[in-house]
């Protein structure tokens, strides 16, 4: 299996909670993020959520599809919300929100993530750069997306 560490930072002119509230309801994702066209509960956790499985589905720019199943491990609102991955992508991942000032929130998405198909770990020597730009174009997205349902703006991005 090919492995995979990506870092994203986004800083948005939004309250920590607003955003967290937004990442944290991804069955919602669908609507504002476009490059994640399904996300579909599996099954409920406990009350607090931790144990909930959800499957997503993503699209970036190449001509392929990757659905995996997370289930939450880590609900600390609000500044933490991750899982483990299982399926055609398997690892880790984790949000981590702070308050730069009132209203100034840095999110931090770090994905560390191996993928299943074959096909992909067979080309990853060769397209780990394409993979990893496409990852960057999803990513790009999602805060293209929050930022239009906040009605905010993004002060700067970073990705590693």
């Amino acid at each position: 299996m090919a492995s995979y560490s990506f870092v994203t930072i986004w800083k948005i002119d939004a309250s920590i909670e607003t955003v967290y509230a937004a990442i944290q309801d991804s069955l919602a994702w669908p609507k504002w993020w476009s490059q994640v066209p399904e996300v579909t509960e599996i099954s409920k956790g406990d009350e607090r959520g931790i144990g909930t499985v959800r499957r997503y589905v993503f699209k970036g720019k190449l001509p392929y599809t990757l659905a995996f199943d997370l289930r939450v491990d880590t609900l600390e609102p609000p500044t933490k919300l991750g899982g483990t991955a299982s399926g055609e992508l398997a690892g880790t991942g984790l949000w981590t929100l702070t308050e730069d000032a009132p209203g100034l929130t840095t999110v931090r998405y770090d994905w560390n993530v191996r993928t299943t198909r074959w096909w992909m770990n067979l080309l990853a020597p060769l397209l780990g750069g394409v993979f990893k730009s496409n990852h960057d174009y999803v990513m790009s997205g999602g805060l293209e997306g929050l930022t239009k349902l906040l009605g905010v703006k993004a002060i700067s991005v970073r990705r590693t």
